[in-house]
């Protein structure tokens, strides 16, 4: 069953031009070292923290934070002791 608020959340990427919401979960303590998408992207952490990378610039995020990257932005990210669990909304 769906998550009411991913819903929502979905409902209003898609209605901002995103194509696709995803939920993607982290293992604890994982890192994905400097890669790009090419797609735009914003986030929304629910469950965890996470620590995002780009531009010389590192956000902490927690759940009920938001990011967004750019396509093509190189960036790093690092998943706390409990992993992470975000919904992106992805756009070409």
């Amino acid at each position: 069953m769906t998550h009411p608020a991913l819903s929502n959340f979905k409902q209003q990427a898609l209605s901002e031009g995103y194509q696709e919401v995803v939920e993607r979960n982290w293992e604890p303590n994982t890192v994905a070292p400097t890669h790009t998408h090419p797609f735009a992207a914003r986030g929304l952490v629910t469950q965890g923290e996470m620590w995002l990378s780009c531009d010389g610039h590192t956000q902490h995020l927690r759940p009920g934070d938001i990011f967004n990257l750019e396509p093509n932005t190189p960036h790093e990210e690092i998943y706390g002791p409990e992993g992470a669990t975000y919904w992106a909304a992805r756009r070409s």
